[in-house]
């Protein structure tokens, strides 16, 4: 397996209970078929491997932290955690990395999520490509500012159904008035396992 593909295979392993869950595992490191003229001038690959790195970096450190607030004291209490924890340890992240890391959804439980308006393309044309049954793969795009920006797709595994499940059902009535309490307009509920949730963005600067 490509290095890519490892790296994506094994961050689909982690969970991540604010923004987002598990990304899905596409088949390579080759550039999308989608991918444009703009994208084949770019190292495609260095930018896939450094985007891979950083996500997979913050997934660890969120998803450590998380989990022993989870086994501390359920989902409500790690809820609470990731409510004042973990955007702070992104945006230290993003100074360690060098880049600016987001997670987007189109349905956000924290509104600092909601996409821009590249960042909801990106979310529907993967959106697209499952519906499809096509393998989602890791997305390089230069920007006007001269940025290059990564992107990756987020997919529900079956352990974010706590959080972001469906209401009654995977997601307990009681949890989810914690979560309704800290975030009044969260959306982000009713997922299955394997339904896309978002997307890792990251902007690397320009060279």
């Amino acid at each position: 397996m490509k290095l890519s593909g490892l790296l994506l295979s094994t961050f689909a392993s982690l969970i991540v209970i604010g923004t987002a869950c598990g990304p899905s595992t596409p088949a390579s490191d080759e550039v999308p078929s989608s991918a444009t003229a703009q994208e084949n001038q770019l190292d495609t690959l260095k930018y896939t491997r450094q985007g891979m790195e950083i996500a997979m970096g913050t997934f660890k450190a969120l998803s450590g932290q998380l989990k022993a607030a989870m086994q501390e004291g359920g989902v409500q209490h790690a809820v609470q955690y990731c409510n004042t924890v973990a955007y702070p340890l992104v945006d230290s992240l993003s100074g360690t990395y060098g880049a600016t890391i987001r997670r987007a959804s189109n349905k956000a439980r924290n509104p600092k999520d909601e996409p821009t308006e590249l960042e909801a393309t990106v979310i529907n044309a993967y959106q697209n490509d499952l519906n499809q049954g096509t393998p989602l793969k890791p997305h390089i795009q230069q920007l006007a500012s001269g940025e290059i920006a990564f992107f990756a797709p987020i997919t529900t595994q079956d352990l974010c159904l706590k959080c972001h499940g469906k209401l009654g059902e995977t997601l307990a009535v009681a949890d989810y008035a914690v979560i309704k309490d800290l975030y009044p307009a969260d959306d982000a509920i009713g997922y299955a396992s394997g339904e896309l949730r978002g997307v890792w963005s990251i902007a690397f600067p320009a060279e």
